[in-house]
């Protein structure tokens, strides 16, 4: 089996194709042939040791994050599926390694594909689905009528997400380049924040929700147009407490974790919003749940370039260097 590993932690990470064993299937787990897989932020954070505190990956390691592909074996203990199924996935934290031509994956986290999409289409989506999901489904609770704002929302989570807010309910502002706000209207923001020409800050307040996957002072601002009540959910901000807890963090750890992110607690309690960090978790179920809004045209994936297998280090560099001009980046291993 051929997979691109990375070899090393920081900037300069190697990452190389190589030869491996095949994956082992347990039970409980389906052996996927990947037909395609899609490159995430959170792959370049792995690269780069981001999370090595608390997300002890051990190296070489195979990266990405979601797929689309076929089942070619299952576990002697699986029950939903069967060797020809067409699936999708975000597997497991502790189980990544999509940029390769097989994984094994545990049932739990697979969900049948989108019937409405290609396998590129459907490789975009898990973990960006996912991520919005549980920000607004799980997290923030979005009602119908409440205010959202979502970032970088041409981006890969902000495109699904401004989809999923307004499918929800909610009237949604997003910001966005010049270049890209009629994309982002498309989607169906009421609302587009042209972030080179204005200031969000001045344009909205009275927000329930904000969804940040930019973090720094972009996440501190994003505090001040929330009401009293409101919560910022943030992929990209300080773990919290919570996440702490959620990772099984020792208590030095804990403590650190604490710490980083007692700025913006304070912050939030001032202006008494809450601030909640969201490491996104595989679930199969909540896939079959989003399923159905894929194939009713209500949820609609942005790819932005598909690259051959052979190329996925160009695709990491082209995602490093913020070139995608909307949505996604695949790589396609057939």
């Amino acid at each position: 089996m051929r997979a691109f590993m990375v070899e090393k932690y920081g900037r300069q990470a190697g990452v190389r194709a190589a030869e491996m064993p095949d994956p082992q299937v347990g039970a409980d787990d389906v052996l996927v042939k990947i037909h395609a897989a899609s490159v995430n932020p959170l792959d370049l954070r792995i690269r780069n040791g981001d999370f090595k505190a608390f997300l002890p990956y051990r190296l070489p390691l195979v990266l990405g994050n979601d797929l689309a592909g076929e089942v070619l074996q299952v576990g002697s203990s699986v029950t939903r599926f069967a060797v020809g199924d067409k699936v999708y996935a975000r597997p497991d934290k502790d189980r990544i390694g999509t940029f390769a031509e097989l994984l094994a994956v545990h049932q739990d986290d697979l969900a049948p594909k989108p019937a409405t999409l290609t396998m590129t289409e459907a490789a975009s989506l898990p973990l960006v689905a996912l991520t919005a999901w549980q920000a607004l489904v799980e997290r923030a609770r979005v009602q119908p009528g409440q205010k959202v704002l979502i970032h970088a929302g041409a981006g890969g989570l902000g495109s699904i997400a401004v989809q999923l807010a307004k499918e929800l309910g909610a009237h949604v502002a997003a910001t966005a380049s010049t270049a890209k706000v009629d994309l982002v209207k498309n989607l169906g923001a009421d609302e587009v924040i042209d972030y080179r020409t204005q200031d969000f800050t001045e344009s909205l307040d009275g927000y329930d929700v904000v969804l940040d996957s930019l973090g720094g002072d972009n996440l501190a601002r994003s505090l001040r147009v929330l009401r009293p009540g409101g919560i910022a959910v943030s992929v990209a901000g300080p773990p919290d407490p919570a996440f702490a807890r959620e990772v099984g963090a020792n208590p030095v750890l804990r403590l650190a974790i604490t710490a980083l992110s007692s700025k913006t607690r304070r912050r939030a309690k001032r202006l008494g919003v809450t601030y909640s960090f969201l490491f996104m978790k595989a679930s199969g179920d909540q896939l079959r749940e989003l399923t159905p809004l894929i194939d009713a045209g209500k949820l609609r994936p942005v790819v932005d370039t598909v690259f051959p297998f052979d190329d996925t280090l160009h695709a990491m560099e082209y995602v490093e260097k913020g070139r995608p001009k909307a949505g996604k980046v695949v790589v396609s291993m057939t």
